[in-house]
């Protein structure tokens, strides 16, 4: 049988388990099972169980835990609320100074958080209700903490920067050197729109925020652990004197100690975020092991060798081939979620565009961002179910997704920013070497 009969049988099985409701994971598993018993041989299925132990035994999965576990450490923290606070003292003069705000502590969450939908979550809680009672429409207020959250996984460190790299054998200081700057050009292009939405609208009427600068230094006492955090994992990595793994293990002590002391916390609170952590580092080992099963029955089955034949003969431009890879990641974003997304496409999206030429840290912040945006976009937008848990209950979901929607343009805007000019990704990267 061809390679393409083979690779539509696959996906068409991929997708109709999907669709009745099976986990990703166990659709992955299934189909790459049923093809490799099917078209090669019984006795290779011997290879998932090889697969599970290099994947769980690999010294670069111990990362993923280990972040996923300091950004549940921090989300039962007050952080996020001081960042938010600090950012509102100093930034009072600028328009729309709370929206602004929200944004900026977005940003300083993302660099020690590496989740999304727990830096919209935190940020969220004080940020939105702080808004609303000073002016602000309920759309622009979840719009703008949608849209910041996102930047939980572009911003190092990064959970799905290191699924990127466990898939596709990346260097995860190397893409977390490549985050970096997309990440401050992406919250750059926020606030900038929700400046120039403030001083389009004529209906803004709101409290002005009058500040000392006695409150101004003294908030700065609060973002300490948000630096010392960043210094401790990304400085560590970026000097060269701990590899990721370590880092991580440095981040989840730092933020042990200093979150376990916090009035609320206790063991009974470590133990829901140890119960959550493992919870979502067992989805996350899941997809992965299903997933690099799945991409080797793709690659021993000749589908990923005859892909890349077939479009690099085709006269397609290279460029051609990456947008419509990126837009489709798009598009799926409105119904799988990042992680899911990058499991199922790369094994295939992979192979071809590295054989094209492109920079494989240019693709991860490429399909970073692009998953990125799948996070605020309906129906399965993870960002805006969790807005919808934290904000206030007269803000329905109807006002969350539509006060999200205008920023999905702008993380878009950041997209092709980042796809004209590679040097954004490609820099840091070779300066941190």
């Amino acid at each position: 049988m061809e390679w393409y009969s083979i690779g539509i049988m696959m996906f068409g099985m991929l997708i109709t388990l999907i669709m009745i409701g099976m986990p990703v994971a166990f659709a992955l598993g299934m189909t790459g099972s049923a093809m490799v018993y099917l078209f090669l041989s019984p006795t290779m299925l011997i290879q998932l169980a090889r697969i599970t132990f290099d994947v769980a035994s690999t010294n670069l999965f111990i990362v993923a835990p280990l972040f996923i576990m300091m950004a549940g450490l921090l989300s039962q923290s007050d952080v996020a609320q001081k960042a938010f606070y600090a950012a509102s003292r100093w930034l009072n003069w600028l328009p729309a100074p709370l929206a602004v705000s929200t944004a900026v502590s977005a940003t300083m969450f993302s660099s020690i958080s590496g989740s999304s939908p727990a830096t919209a979550a935190a940020i969220g809680y004080t940020s939105v209700p702080e808004m609303i009672r000073h002016g602000y429409s309920k759309r622009l207020s979840v719009g703008v903490v949608a849209a910041g959250g996102t930047l939980g996984i572009l911003i190092p460190p990064s959970v799905i920067m290191i699924i990127f790299g466990i898939l596709t054998e990346t260097s995860i200081g190397a893409l977390f050197a490549a985050g970096l700057i997309p990440g401050l050009v992406l919250s750059l292009l926020i606030i900038i729109y929700v400046m120039l939405h403030d001083g389009l609208d004529p209906r803004t009427q709101r409290e002005r925020i009058v500040v000392t600068w006695h409150e101004r230094w003294s908030s700065l006492t609060g973002i300490w652990p948000i630096v010392l955090l960043f210094i401790c994992v990304m400085g560590a990595i970026y000097a060269g004197i701990a590899t990721p793994t370590e880092a991580a293990a440095i981040g989840a002590a730092v933020a042990l100690v200093l979150t376990l002391p916090r009035e609320g916390m206790g063991l009974s609170g470590l133990s829901c975020v140890l119960v959550r952590s493992a919870q979502t580092t067992a989805m996350i080992l899941m997809l992965i092991i299903c997933g690099s099963f799945f991409g080797f029955a793709v690659s021993a089955l000749g589908v990923a060798h005859g892909m890349v034949g077939m479009l690099v003969n085709s006269g397609l431009s290279p460029w051609t081939i990456l947008i419509a890879y990126l837009f489709c990641l798009i598009l799926l974003g409105c119904l799988i979620d990042p992680a899911s997304m990058m499991v199922i496409t790369l094994p295939l999206a992979f192979p071809v565009l590295s054989g094209l030429g492109f920079d494989p840290l240019w693709i991860g912040v490429l399909v970073t961002i692009a998953v990125e945006i799948g996070m605020i976009t309906p129906p399965v937008g993870l960002n805006l179910f969790v807005l919808r848990g934290v904000v206030p209950k007269d803000v329905t979901m109807k006002d969350i997704t539509l006060g999200a929607l205008p920023f999905v343009f702008v993380l878009m805007l950041g997209l092709a920013l980042v796809l004209l000019f590679p040097s954004l990704a490609t820099w840091m990267p070779s300066v941190v070497r």
